[in-house]
């Protein structure tokens, strides 16, 4: 189901929430839950290698134009159980599709497109960032600690023949789906500061790196977000992020063979609630 609607949402509990008194913030919540949109870039260059061909390097943009860039929804949440721990959880859902007359043979997984054939592609994405960080180092306005992350991307890519090259309709006949499962550890570090003789304002950045070869994907990832946050209620707020997820993927798994590049940026503006 789309959640791009969340922005809209996000945003109109502002226009609800009761104007309260402006109080010092922390530099830590014990929990608060975001809402918002995430105005979203992405870029995919991926091989899908069949059981008797090897796929071949396709870049979903340059080769489909492909639109990598939208505005959808996300929601998250984090808690801080212990005085030290705190974890969190994020998740949105982005899909594109494009039909382009290509200009070279394309193997996706057991089936070749030729040149000059009508091809049309479809793109799905589940992402969930996780964490976990120990906030080794408190202070009044900072804190400092490492960060284990998990980013999962769940890919739904399909490819299609529409037209073949002696202009015969296929209306999607020779259709072929890779579904990619991609779970990638990050291992960095966070901080949270507020600002000196500001009440009402919070900075934050985390950044993450791993390279790995776990359950059958040999993985490289880099993971990077920083933002701000503006409180202008006791409990709530507005939150502006930018946020960066790299992944270059080897995998050899049994629902999908082959290698992924994805480069997943953009910024994320939302309504924050923190206890």
């Amino acid at each position: 189901m789309r959640i791009t609607s969340i922005s809209a949402l996000g945003l109109a509990l502002l226009a609800v929430v009761a104007p309260q008194q402006a109080r010092a913030v922390e530099p830590l919540d014990t929990a608060s839950f975001r809402i918002g949109g995430y105005i979203t870039s992405w870029d995919t260059e991926v091989r899908a290698d069949g059981q008797t061909a090897r796929g071949t390097d396709v870049d979903l943009e340059k080769d489909f134009g492909l639109d990598d860039s939208s505005t959808i929804g996300y929601v998250g949440f984090t808690w801080r159980p212990w005085e030290a721990h705190e974890f969190g959880l994020t998740y949105y859902q982005n899909d594109a599709d494009a039909t382009r007359q290509i200009t070279r043979d394309i193997t996706f997984e057991d089936t070749t497109y030729l040149a000059n054939s009508i091809v049309s592609v479809d793109v799905g994405i589940d992402a969930y960032e996780a964490y976990y960080v120990w906030w080794a180092a408190q202070k009044e306005n900072w804190a400092l600690g490492p960060r284990v992350g998990m980013i999962w991307y769940r890919m739904d890519i399909a490819m299609a023949l529409q037209v073949d090259v002696n202009g015969n309709q296929i209306g999607g006949g020779f259709r072929e789906e890779a579904n990619a499962d991609l779970p990638s550890l990050t291992i960095g570090g966070a901080w949270r500061w507020t600002p000196a003789g500001s009440d009402d304002w919070r900075i934050g950045a985390d950044l993450g790196y791993f390279k790995a070869n776990i359950n059958d994907i040999d993985a490289d990832v880099t993971f990077g977000r920083i933002g701000v946050e503006w409180f202008p209620w006791e409990r709530s707020g507005i939150t502006l992020d930018y946020t960066l997820s790299k992944i270059s993927a080897d995998a050899d798994k049994s629902d999908f063979v082959g290698n992924l590049d994805f480069i997943d940026s953009g910024l994320k503006l939302g309504y924050i609630y923190r206890w």
